[in-house]
């Protein structure tokens, strides 16, 4: 794939899910933070399914989705896919670069939009801050995002099982805060919409201006 073609197809990735986040936040600022067509149901649905061994589980899940733990992997997805010491440390940077950036900027689009959370009796997590979206979703997606790039460049054989079970973690994260009821589905949805738009700006960004070759055979052409 050329440059040209990658960064159309990351820029078009990118925008669509902008589009979408846009739209989604339009709502639910219209509706003054109020749950939409899946939250009550999905909630209500949590609320009795809730074995412990369950919830130890999505308490134990839930939690790889703060913390050290996003950062650690991006860091080591980052030394993966270099080839020297230099590229390494250069594509960790960057990687973990993209993820505080997008956690700083979804921070402020959750303090704007200043949506309440569920309410507290039916919690069954610790949480704080405003709901949307959701960090622990925009976290781990962004995280997903990441990794799963560094194996799609670095392991031609055998990456879609292993894309796929990173994918589904970043998932999951999200959806065990809908329930363990700390989160509306809308809130989960809108992390993962504005996770992806970031990671459009971000891999449009790398791929226009790569600071330096991270492969020998790079995946797009040098002709613009």
């Amino acid at each position: 794939m050329k440059r040209r073609e990658a960064v159309g197809l990351a820029g078009g990735m990118g925008l669509a899910s902008w589009v979408a986040f846009g739209v989604l936040s339009m709502v639910v600022i219209g509706r003054e933070g109020a749950p939409l067509f899946m939250d009550h149901g999905l909630l209500a649905w949590s609320l009795g399914h809730r074995p412990e061994v369950a919830v130890a589980l999505a308490r134990g899940l839930t939690a790889t989705g703060t913390g050290v733990t996003p950062y650690a992997l991006v860091a080591v997805a980052g030394v993966v896919v270099g080839r020297t010491l230099p590229h390494r440390l250069l594509a960790a940077a960057s990687g973990l670069a993209c993820l505080g950036a997008g956690q700083a900027l979804r921070y402020g689009v959750m303090t704007w939009i200043a949506r309440a959370r569920p309410p507290h009796t039916d919690w069954d997590t610790h949480a704080s801050g405003w709901s949307f979206p959701s960090g622990h979703a925009t976290t781990a997606a962004l995280t997903a995002g990441l990794v799963i790039l560094a194996i799609w460049v670095r392991a031609p054989r055998g990456r879609t099982p292993v894309c796929l079970v990173v994918g589904c973690w970043g998932a999951l994260v999200g959806l065990t805060r809908v329930y363990l009821g700390v989160h509306w589905f809308t809130d989960v949805l809108g992390g993962w919409l504005f996770a992806v738009g970031w990671l459009g700006v971000c891999l449009c960004a790398a791929i226009r201006w790569p600071p330096t070759r991270l492969s020998r055979k790079p995946h797009w052409g040098t002709k613009e």
